[in-house]
């Protein structure tokens, strides 16, 4: 039986990783989009051991159309590009704003929390065989954990991130294998698409 490949991307942390490690200092965000089908399909084709990707999961903040009605538009139409195809689900939070917005910036709040609980979520339901999680933020460790702990049938836990930065890891471990995409993978998977022109 083919394994089936689940890949989960927390969209802000990997997006803006890649903008600051790859791209010239002071680039605008809107012209160094990753498309997530394609760093999805990239890295599931890279597998030593196969399988088929049946889902890929985004997780990402949406501002909120009463604060930025034009930064909302545009999310909603690069979402509505994603969606296009099938294997793909997004989850999306509003973003918070604080008191003091703009001179604070609104942030992603429950994007991390969402994607945790869905990682073990789904693991617990058996909707995948191996789940790949890409993202640095450490605070996604305990469900690598808890799905490793579980016993959850199988399912057998990777990581993966952009190379030359910091890739999640089981403490005092090198565990779960982590993918490193390079500069070049990032070239190959970038949205130049400017989702601000109606």
């Amino acid at each position: 039986m083919i394994p089936r490949i689940s890949i989960f991307i927390d969209y802000q942390n990997m997006h803006l990783s890649a903008l600051y490690h790859f791209r010239p200092p002071g680039e605008g965000h809107r012209l160094s989009h990753v498309d997530p089908v394609l760093v999805a399909d990239l890295v599931a084709a890279r597998r030593r051991f196969g399988g088929v990707l049946t889902d890929i999961r985004v997780y990402r903040g949406r501002p909120s159309p009463d604060h930025q009605p034009a930064a909302a538009q545009a999310s909603d139409r690069q979402a509505a590009g994603w969606l296009r195809d099938p294997r793909l689900t997004l989850v999306r939070r509003q973003l918070r704003y604080p008191k003091d917005w703009p001179v604070t910036p609104a942030q992603e709040k429950g994007i991390d929390v969402a994607l945790a609980v869905d990682f073990v979520r789904l693991a617990c339901e058996g909707a995948f065989d191996i789940g790949v999680l890409f993202s640095r933020d450490t605070d996604l460790i305990p469900a690598l954990e808890a799905v490793r702990d579980l016993g959850t049938g199988g399912v057998h836990v990777e990581v993966a991130t952009w190379r030359g930065l910091s890739r999640l890891r089981y403490p005092d471990s090198q565990l779960p294998w982590c993918h490193y995409l390079d500069a070049a993978d990032y070239e190959a998977c970038r949205d130049n698409t400017d989702y601000t022109v109606t």
